[in-house]
């Protein structure tokens, strides 16, 4: 690898003004888990890299009533699993940091590296953008909120400027009467990315009906796919069996996925059929 002048501040205040000053070549390193391999590949050549270990402000978990919880971006996605304040309230989401990669990788790589990377094939997008959490980000400039839904823009692409930094995660809570689940398929080791991973969120009315549903598919295209209008079809209805299958069914229909080594399109499409509905199943109870 070439000559990289390394950065290592001490806080947040002085890692944002060194980003600030800095060219675009310049990249930031937490975990390093995928930046490391593209430096190796040389798929990236940043002139200078600015490290955020030091920074132990953006390390903390905590759960804020009528907030939700809040996740520093320094967290590994192990410290995330095991973490009760997690588990406590959010249980389906420390299922699904505990089903990244394996141990090894979550004892690296960090919940802001994890989604400000943008990888498509990563399990917590889909299921935060179906909780409608949201990140900050932090530059000279300010500091500002950003729905998951609008941080994903591309392959490996975020709404993050060049100068901002991901500080932290913020996963509302989840309404009282309402259900949570991600279930992920993978087609080769057990220990691989998706193929296809699947988040739904249902949120039901004191009469059993849905309030709200969300439903999120990951995996199968250059950011989180939701269909609006297949969940609205579920509004003020019951999820029985055939209305489950026919959300399910248009969701097979309306997403356009890629191919790659783990599935072709035509197979994707099999496959989020059949993760759709049961994961709606698991939400409703329905079987």
């Amino acid at each position: 690898m070439p000559n990289i002048k390394l950065l290592q501040p001490s806080s947040l205040g002085e890692a944002v003004a060194l980003l600030g000053s800095q060219n675009d070549e310049t990249k930031i390193i937490s975990g390093g888990t995928a930046l490391v391999i593209m430096l190796k590949n040389r798929l990236v050549a940043p002139s200078t890299l600015v490290s955020l270990g030091r920074l132990a402000e953006l390390r903390g978990i905590r759960h804020e009533p009528g907030t939700g919880l809040r996740i520093g971006a320094l967290v590994t996605l192990r410290d995330a699993e095991l973490s009760p304040i997690v588990r406590g309230n959010n249980p389906t989401l420390a299922e699904t940091f505990a089903k990244v990669g394996n141990v090894r990788v979550r004892n690296a790589a960090t919940v802001g590296g994890n989604l400000s990377e943008a990888d498509y094939a990563s399990d917590p997008p889909c299921v935060l953008v179906a909780m409608r959490a949201r990140v900050k980000a932090r530059s000279v400039r300010g500091e500002r909120e950003i729905p998951l839904a609008e941080l994903f823009k591309g392959f490996y692409e975020t709404a993050l400027a060049a100068d901002e930094i991901l500080t932290e995660l913020i996963v509302p809570d989840l309404a009282p009467a309402s259900r949570s689940a991600y279930l992920k398929y993978v087609s080769r080791s057990s220990e691989d990315r998706p193929c296809v991973g699947m988040a739904a969120v249902l949120e039901t009315q004191a009469d059993g009906t849905c309030k709200e549903l969300r439903l999120v598919a990951g995996a199968v295209a250059e950011i989180p796919q939701e269909i609006t209008a297949a969940e609205e079809r579920a509004h003020g209805q019951r999820l029985t069996g055939p209305l489950i299958e026919e959300i399910a069914q248009a969701y097979a229909d309306a997403i356009e996925p890629l191919s790659d080594l783990r599935g072709s399109a035509w197979y994707r499409k099999k496959i989020i059929q059949v993760l759709a509905r049961r994961a709606m199943q698991q939400v409703s109870a329905v079987h």
